[in-house]
């Protein structure tokens, strides 16, 4: 059923929606390059233990290898490496690595599916994703998945799990337990060598080789620059984020169809145009059309969300984004990492220039089913010095913390951090990257992505996406206060 703009404005006046909303809901309100602790308190028995107090860990420590600045107390361990590590089948690790889940796995093993954003033409890219047999989708694409298994005593082992596909970015996990890995590119073929179009979602099993045969894109999800995806288990639906521009992109929703059961396997037995593919359109309280997420500038802004069918899915001769006029949709710039918690989907735009109504440096929106509702946790200001250590900008991949909050990855300019957002107003510094891709006199650092944690909560993983480095992390996590 559509909420129409009426009936938004109608219930915002009875509710106290909009502004005055985001107190019943609980914002991850931070004020614009927000840092660190300054919630102290006086837990006398973490004060014994001669722990941190307040919000997040404390400072971060440089750390003598050159790798990953963490605060004390915490430590990291190299997973995998492309160019160093090896897959069991003898090949290097890929590059690039992106978006990441883990699943339990056998004998108390963690199982992690790697996707590795390659891409453009094969041959450009020392440490491709191989192409195993069975499982290739296009033999031109360098991109693709590698599955990990890290077991109980620190051994290590990787495989693929798709290869042949192209800028495989964050993707996303099932309620059933496998990985969606999507590809961020509107490339058909013929272009960069390509035997087939992409710009789709391919389902990728961590625990069934034989599942993984063949791999078939989800054509249904639709063909565009996919950034991130996630299920709604209650009610079947797939939220899908767009990384473009010229236009921005979109937040599109998949509506399975009525005899649809979701399940291992099941998304591949879709037919092409199963469903309905739609991107959402945005009103504030008073009913107004929101053109575009960026004219949000006060954490607890709440919009209403209604859905617009997508008319050509499989985009044939115009961008699903391009298909629409203006005043159909909304969009936003840099609509990136996806993470399903708290009955909803918490949502990433990751900065906001010239080509968007106001500029930003990363908003984190909460998309809520039920009362569909979208609403503005998460605010950054414009970074004035991105080189220098201190604030955060350009959020991309999201998980939700087991110890309350979320934890973003950085794909900023300048300095690059993994960073803590509590739920009512402060972020922490959790990790900083600290490998010099870059020159002595102009130091470049890579963005982190693939943040999650282990399913018991004690580890959480990341990567450094150049040149390719999954990293596992450990330490004293504690609940963070509100």
């Amino acid at each position: 059923m559509s909420l129409t703009r009426r009936d938004f404005a109608r219930k915002s006046a009875i509710t106290g929606a909009g502004v005055a909303l985001a107190g019943s809901v609980g914002a991850l309100a931070t004020a614009p390059n927000a840092l660190a602790a300054t919630d102290i308190d006086s837990d006398e028995a973490e004060s014994a233990r001669g722990g941190h107090h307040g919000v997040g860990y404390g400072p971060l420590i440089a750390d003598p290898n050159g790798v990953l600045a963490l605060p004390a107390g915490f430590s990291y361990k190299v997973i995998t490496y492309s160019g160093r590590t090896k897959l069991e089948s003898g090949e290097f690790t890929p590059s690039n690595h992106d978006g990441t889940a883990t699943f339990e796995g056998p004998r108390g093993a963690v199982l992690l599916v790697n996707n590795h954003e390659l891409a453009g033409a094969r041959a450009q890219w020392p440490h491709p994703v191989p192409l195993t047999e069975g499982l290739v989708y296009d033999p031109a694409a360098a991109g693709g998945c590698t599955v990990v298994e890290v077991r109980r005593g620190g051994e290590v082992a990787e495989w693929v799990g798709i290869a042949g596909t192209a800028t495989n970015c964050a993707g996303g996990s099932t309620p059933w337990g496998t990985w969606l890995t999507c590809e961020e590119t509107e490339d058909k073929a013929g272009k960069n060598g390509f035997t087939k179009d992409h710009g789709y979602v391919f389902e990728v099993d961590p625990e069934d080789h034989r599942a993984n045969r063949d791999p078939k894109p989800i054509k249904a999800f639709g063909r565009y620059a996919h950034e991130a995806v996630v299920i709604d288990p209650k009610r079947g639906h797939a939220f899908l984020t767009e990384d473009a521009s010229g236009p921005n992109g979109l937040l599109y929703r998949w509506t399975p169809p009525e005899d649809f059961r979701h399940g291992r396997g099941r998304l591949r037995t879709l037919a092409d145009d199963a469903g309905v593919l739609q991107a959402f359109k945005c009103f504030d309280s008073g009913g107004r059309f929101v053109d575009d997420l960026s004219r949000a500038t006060r954490t607890g802004t709440v919009y209403g969300v209604d859905w617009v069918d997508v008319p050509d899915r499989d985009a044939k001769q115009v961008s699903t984004r391009k298909q629409f006029e203006d005043g159909e949709i909304t969009r936003a710039r840099k609509l990136e990492g996806m993470w399903w918690g708290d009955g909803g989907a918490y949502i990433v735009s990751s900065y906001a220039r010239e080509e968007s109504p106001v500029q930003h440096d990363g908003q984190v929106w909460f998309y809520d089913p039920k009362r569909r509702t979208l609403t503005l946790k998460v605010l950054l200001g414009v970074n004035p010095d991105p080189a220098k250590d201190g604030a955060f900008d350009g959020p991309d991949n999201i998980t939700v913390s087991p110890y309350g909050g979320l934890v973003i990855a950085e794909d900023g300019e300048g300095v690059q951090h993994l960073f803590g957002a509590t739920e009512t107003g402060s972020t922490y510094p959790i990790a900083r990257n600290e490998l010099n891709i870059g020159t002595e006199a102009e130091p470049e650092y890579s963005e982190f992505t693939g943040v999650t944690f282990s399913p018991d909560g004690r580890t959480l993983f990341a990567n450094i996406q150049t040149p390719g480095i999954m990293l596992a992390i450990t330490g004293p996590w504690k609940r963070q206060r509100r």
